[in-house]
């Protein structure tokens, strides 16, 4: 559900994709790299083309590059019923996409860290500042007590990233046979589906 010649001319183009780009530069031995060339490096190098998924997901950018079906527009009850279960898949993908990023890489694991370091900054301005030395074991029990939480917190969203994570592959496997199955009927052209162009890069 990725548009291979899209990605290649976001990589050449949109700097969000610099570092993709200069990997595919020192492959290619040169500075100076055409979308072609972009596009056979990403079939032979399967790696960074994950790396290009994985920079979407950080940024909030879907790597799902097809529109929905018009419904309006089938043939049959058969293709509107498809298109309808099609749609609908696809929806549930976007929304759950942000699950396929490494949950070491999540925005959620930062922002754990954020927290209990305000904490532990919390801490010294109670004991040192307000001058609370005879609270200090209190205080540092309380902290204990926060990372304690964040740890059990973090595991939650650990296996929360995991079970959605089997989820989204379960229906983009789904998804696609169903994109298969309409293409072959004569429902639909995958090509008509593409969107070719972020909005969010324009």
């Amino acid at each position: 559900m990725t548009n291979l010649e899209r990605v290649a001319k976001e990589i050449k183009d949109v700097g969000l994709y610099n570092l993709i780009l200069q990997d595919i530069q020192k492959l290619l031995g040169k500075d100076k790299v055409e979308q072609k060339e972009i596009l056979d490096i990403l079939q032979k190098h399967p790696d960074l083309l994950n790396d290009y998924k994985q920079t979407n997901v950080e940024y909030n950018l879907s790597n799902i590059h097809l529109k929905d079906i018009d419904i309006d527009s089938q043939k049959d009850d058969y293709c509107k019923a498809k298109a309808r279960e099609f749609n609908k898949n696809l929806k549930t993908l976007k929304e759950i996409e942000k699950y396929t990023l490494d949950f070491a890489q999540s925005s959620t694991l930062v922002i754990i860290f954020s927290v209990e370091f305000f904490v532990l900054f919390s801490v010294q301005y109670f004991i040192v500042l307000l001058n609370l030395k005879a609270y200090q074991w209190w205080i540092y029990g309380f902290f204990a007590l926060s990372i304690v939480a964040a740890w059990f917190y973090a595991q939650k969203e650990r296996e929360k990233f995991k079970i959605e994570s089997e989820r989204f592959y379960k229906i983009y496997d789904e998804s696609l046979t169903i994109l298969e199955d309409l293409e072959e009927l004569g429902c639909i052209k995958k090509e008509d589906l593409w969107i070719k162009e972020s909005e969010e890069h324009i």
